[in-house]
């Protein structure tokens, strides 16, 4: 492709005499803003498909993979049976969620309160992610808190604490809102801070009774084997009845996903940009070299060298810096990539800082 009087020109051409101190300088720029550009490019998308992968394994972790919804009980059970019938492969659980208020001896917490079945409790996430405490122990008139509530409120195991829920009950002196008490069974961590600080599981009977709601509020949730194919099978079951809501897990979480999509997409080009700017001194380095290079040029014609094999000559001195700049900076991001926690580490004790902090990030934990 290229003739050993081209690269021989082009080898030259890396090495300016020092009179020509300024195209070295020029050069050397070029060199190192396309090797950070793409160093850089490479350290954020890994940082940001890293973060967006483990947030989306800690919500699928966390979340039903498909959520029903119905108008009565009637439809509840028939579409019940016929899921279980057609896809044995799936599972199904009733929950009943609400808002409520969980008071201690001084303190007070708006959380979520879900209500799940005693005996589904071995397929909730709680299964895997219980700290403090035993699931065999969650039953009626006992609940499973997340960690960072219990920290926040000092509730400890076998502690009492009063749920108020957002539904009222009429009493002679006025409507006053519905509250129970219940026994801390257990403590959970899903490495999830949001959900770890505003999500309380109780028993659904408990449920049914603290937001005064009857069979017919409860949801169906259905946990897959691929949760990726949720979107697909969502389509199948709202063929079975036009009367129910079905949401996926990434329906419920839309937002986090388009933010991280738009960011992503932001980032990526900004950084490109970078890329695009220091390839553009390459160019202008280059267009200084062929002035500066005016008379070695008309000699070389002269020597019987034609104008392509000239033009040749100095496109690959342009593309040598750029695509040493490149692996350089490939080789360098990979490696920042693979020891990225450790640096993260270092960086935070030496500045004294805490990088990707989980009130934030909404991560406790990073993978």
């Amino acid at each position: 492709m290229f003739t050993q009087t081209e690269r021989l020109i082009a080898i030259r051409n890396l090495k300016p005499k020092r009179k020509q101190g300024f195209l070295k300088i020029i050069s050397l720029f070029s060199y190192l803003g396309i090797m950070l550009g793409v160093a850089v490019l490479i350290i954020v998308m890994s940082v940001m498909n890293g973060f967006r992968t483990d947030l989306t394994d800690k919500i699928i972790g966390l979340n039903p993979h498909l959520i029903l919804q119905f108008e009565n009980e009637k439809i509840l059970k028939n579409i019940k049976k016929e899921i279980s019938q057609k896809y044995k492969e799936i599972k199904i659980t009733e929950s009943l969620s609400g808002e409520g208020i969980v008071l201690t001896d001084n303190k007070a917490k708006g959380v979520i309160v879900k209500g799940i079945k005693e005996e589904d409790k071995s397929q909730s996430f709680i299964n895997k992610e219980i700290t403090k405490g035993n699931l065999n122990d969650f039953s009626t008139g006992r609940v499973m808190v997340g960690g960072e509530l219990a920290y926040n409120l000092n509730l400890e195991i076998g502690d009492k604490i009063n749920i108020i829920s957002s539904s009222f009950i009429d009493t002679p002196f006025g409507s006053i809102p519905r509250q129970d008490s219940f026994i801390i069974a257990g403590l959970f961590n899903s490495g999830f801070y949001e959900f770890d600080q505003n999500l309380i599981y109780i028993e659904i009977n408990d449920s049914r009774s603290i937001f005064n709601k009857e069979n017919e509020n409860v949801d169906l949730e259905i946990f897959l084997k691929d949760p990726f194919l949720a979107e697909n099978y969502k389509k199948e079951i709202e063929k079975l009845n036009k009367n129910i809501y079905v949401s996926t897990w990434s329906d419920t979480n839309k937002s986090f996903f388009n933010a991280l999509k738009v960011e992503r997409n932001v980032m990526f080009i900004i950084l490109t940009l970078i890329i695009i700017v220091a390839a553009f001194n390459i160019i202008s380095g280059l267009t200084i070299l062929i002035k500066n290079k005016t008379k070695e040029i008309a000699i070389i014609k002269t020597l019987g060298l034609s104008e392509k094999s000239i033009i040749k000559s100095f496109f690959l001195t342009g593309f040598t810096i750029g695509f040493l700049a490149t692996i350089t900076g490939v080789f360098l991001g990979v490696i920042f990539s693979i020891y990225i926690d450790q640096i993260r580490n270092i960086l935070s004790m030496i500045f004294g800082i805490n990088i990707f902090p989980s009130d934030v990030y909404y991560l406790e934990k990073n993978a």
